[in-house]
């Protein structure tokens, strides 16, 4: 069995392919996310999506002492969301918190991430493929 890596999508990221398809693209989630087992056999993956803040907090702590990494985009949440950088705090698992867009080319209020001061890392800006390099990073190290 591989690296146990989960993937926790935050509010809104259930659109995806449907929501703003300029700044998001086309492709669903769960269809990228088939995809992406099928090109990292070696991980052991699980995704999670919620667009309740709590509902990530309990994730957060579900996997946060088990699991080997999370990639974790909070969405909006991370410019507001003292709970979930909270939570990141207090877990043990590894945590890069990605992004789709490039945030410092949109609204400036999305230019601050109250959750990334506590990851080991920030990737934006590279569309779905944020996620890919976030697992490359997970089974490199």
């Amino acid at each position: 069995m591989g690296k146990r890596i989960a993937i926790i999508n935050g509010p809104n990221l259930n659109l995806l392919g449907k929501r703003e398809p300029e700044i998001y693209g086309n492709q669903d989630f769960p269809t990228f996310f088939q995809a992406l087992r099928q090109s990292f056999p070696e991980a052991d993956l699980e995704y999670y999506q919620s667009n309740v803040e709590g509902e990530l907090v309990n994730r957060l702590h579900e996997v946060g002492f088990s699991f080997e990494g999370i990639i974790f985009n909070p969405g909006g949440y991370c410019h507001t969301s003292v709970s979930l950088a909270d939570a990141i705090a207090a877990i043990q698992t590894p945590v890069i918190e990605v992004h789709i867009s490039n945030l410092y080319k949109r609204e400036e209020y999305r230019h601050v991430s109250l959750t990334a001061a506590h990851c080991i890392g920030v990737i934006s800006g590279f569309g779905l493929w944020s996620y890919e390099l976030a697992l490359m990073h997970f089974l490199d190290h």
